[in-house]
């Protein structure tokens, strides 16, 4: 069995099986200094934000029902085995901006709970060892405080695969788990998994939660509690979730050659704001210490109205889509599916809609994604001519799939968003034009998901789509039954490429099997393509040891949070 070995932390040896082999490395914006003399880290106050998702607030508590957002909101108190190692990051001389939703560079993971962790042969298992030492802290009515132990990993696995709400596939490749000791947990694995560091190590569902919380209701929030860098003390659903620091958390870090022990802010507070003058109101008079997703349309006024403000800028790691389901009339027929995408002025609405701050990719892959991304320019023919734009020949299309007058269909978009609210109306007027009329049916975040989940979303869905990882996102959008599958799209000999491409140890081989599925799925037409807008984060300069870092692993941006500091002096003379 050839599988390479990995030793975590101290050994650099993980990274060759990992899927995870490229990340978005788009530099800071001009305005973010980078450090040169690193300065005093400073113990106290408060940090708040509005996080990567500034509209929508706690979906869930419970990460067993599996919704994408929970490590956002239970990533400051629950960890995972592993997470991104935050030193590689650009601002610090490295490579990584750590901004994609779930992508570590195999290079830049670190251990979390896991201290090391190597392959095995015969048969093929992944022996972990847990870091002595971490604890749990007391949580009055719920737990004494207690060490973290092995047998907290394999609940939590166990509890995470048996849910109803699970994705299906995703720990399929996996036999068993079992706690050797007392912090030994050993993954025996049915075949490789080309994503088991991001399934069960880092990902969005990979977090770990103690019985008694289980126990006692991990969906009330009164409940939770975890080895992370803070604890969670009060939440005013929509309004806002208040952290304070875990006087017990293990980790540290060292700046100028001195060790701290982290976090270094008191407070950690999460604001969600459904409005985006709100979310600006908040930020230009020092409510928000940060604001790390900011439209293109906004950046000019902000920084000419707050000029102390300090930018970052990326490539958005999702993509607007609309779906069309291919397993409901009319979209069954391929000529309507790229009828609709040939309708649609992709190029006018890089221009005129994101005034140039956008790119067209070829989904679901990302530019960063190097040995896995194709240009548009390495397209078939086929491909091309879904992104240009020809009314006739749309027209054509329609006419030859029997819909010479065009059709009417429902197409729903979350209010949670306001970069696809805005440029719905942009595509319905495109589509008018060859017949095609829309229904514009907004929902709330919830009840957006929910029929998602249930498979009882609308003929059309537009929605910003996360580019997640190369393989995840071929996966998650386009084989049999999966959740995110919008399109309903199923093909049997895809989802059999899909499954070789995750048992494929060796990269190149994986690569050009992902280069192939995705001219395969872009071919498909299942989704319009639509392009992809960059994305600004700001933040005041009080804010130390930050220069626009989005994701310390999978959605969690607990890792980030912890190691920044608020120079509460330099805050005071600023007026705030």
């Amino acid at each position: 069995m050839n599988v390479p070995r990995a030793r975590g932390i101290g050994s650099r040896l993980h990274v060759g099986t990992a899927s995870v082999l490229s990340v978005l490395i788009l530099a800071a914006g001009a305005s973010a200094v980078a450090q040169t003399r690193p300065e005093v880290p400073q113990y106290g106050g408060t940090l708040t934000t509005s996080t990567v998702h500034p509209t929508i607030s706690v979906q869930t508590w419970d990460p067993a029902d599996w919704n994408w957002k929970n490590a956002q909101d239970t990533g400051p108190f629950y960890e995972g085995l592993m997470s991104a190692d935050l030193t590689r990051a650009k601002r610090l001389g490295g490579k990584y901006a750590f901004v994609a939703d779930a992508w570590i560079p195999t290079d830049a993971v670190r251990g979390e709970l896991a201290e090391s962790w190597e392959w095995k042969d015969n048969p093929m298992r992944l022996e972990v060892k847990l870091r002595k030492g971490i604890r749990f802290p007391e949580k009055p009515g719920v737990m004494k405080s207690r060490e973290l132990v092995a047998d907290d990993v394999v609940f939590s696995y166990k509890r995470m695969d048996a849910s109803p709400k699970k994705i299906p596939t995703y720990y399929d490749h996996i036999e068993r788990v079992e706690a050797r000791d007392s912090h030994t947990v050993v993954f025996t694995f049915k075949k490789f998994s080309a994503e088991w560091d991001y399934r069960f190590g880092w990902g969005q569902y990979s977090l770990i939660m103690p019985k008694e919380v289980a126990d006692a209701g991990a969906s009330n929030w009164k409940n939770l509690n975890g080895t992370g860098p803070f604890m969670l003390t009060a939440h005013v659903q929509s309004s806002q979730s208040t952290y304070v620091r875990n006087p017990d958390y293990w980790d540290s870090i060292v700046i100028g050659g001195q060790s701290y022990k982290l976090p270094f802010t008191d407070r950690l507070i999460y604001r969600p704001m459904k409005d985006e003058a709100a979310q600006h109101a908040a930020l230009r008079t020092g409510k928000l210490d940060m604001l790390q997703s900011v439209r293109w349309s906004s950046v000019e006024e902000l920084k000419k109205n707050v000029p102390q403000l300090q930018w970052s800028s990326h490539l958005s790691m999702s993509a607007p889509v609309l779906a069309m389901r291919v397993d409901q009339k009319p979209f069954d027929d391929i000529r309507v599916r790229r009828a609709l995408n040939m309708a649609v002025n992709k190029q006018e609405i890089v221009k005129a809609f994101y005034g140039g701050q956008a790119e067209l990719l070829a989904y679901p892959q990302h530019p960063e994604y190097q040995g896995y991304y194709e240009p548009m320019s390495a397209m078939p023919d086929s491909v091309k001519e879904l992104y240009t734009y020809n009314p006739d020949k749309a027209k054509k299309l329609l006419a030859e799939a029997g819909f010479p007058n065009g059709f009417t269909f429902t197409v729903q978009v979350c209010a949670c968003s306001p970069n696809t609210m805005d440029l719905l109306p942009m595509i319905t007027a495109y589509l008018e034009k060859v017949g095609v009329k829309i229904v514009i049916k907004p929902m709330e975040v919830g009840a957006f998901v929910s029929t998602i989940t249930n498979k009882t979303h609308a003929t059309g869905t537009i929605m910003d789509m996360g580019l997640t990882n190369p393989t995840t996102a071929l996966r998650k959008s386009f084989l049999t039954g999966q959740r995110w599958n919008l399109s309903i799209w199923s093909d049997a000999e895809f989802d059999k490429r899909i499954d070789a491409m995750y048992e494929e140890r060796d990269l190149a081989k994986r690569q050009q099997m992902v280069r192939d599925m995705t001219k395969t799925v872009l071919d498909n037409a299942a989704f319009i393509w639509l392009p992809s807008p960059y994305v600004h984060s700001a933040w005041w300069p009080w804010v130390k040891n930050y220069g626009g870092e989005l994701r310390g692993a999978g959605e969690r941006a607990a890792p980030i949070y912890a190691r920044i500091w608020i120079d509460q002096a330099l805050k005071k003379k600023m007026g705030y």
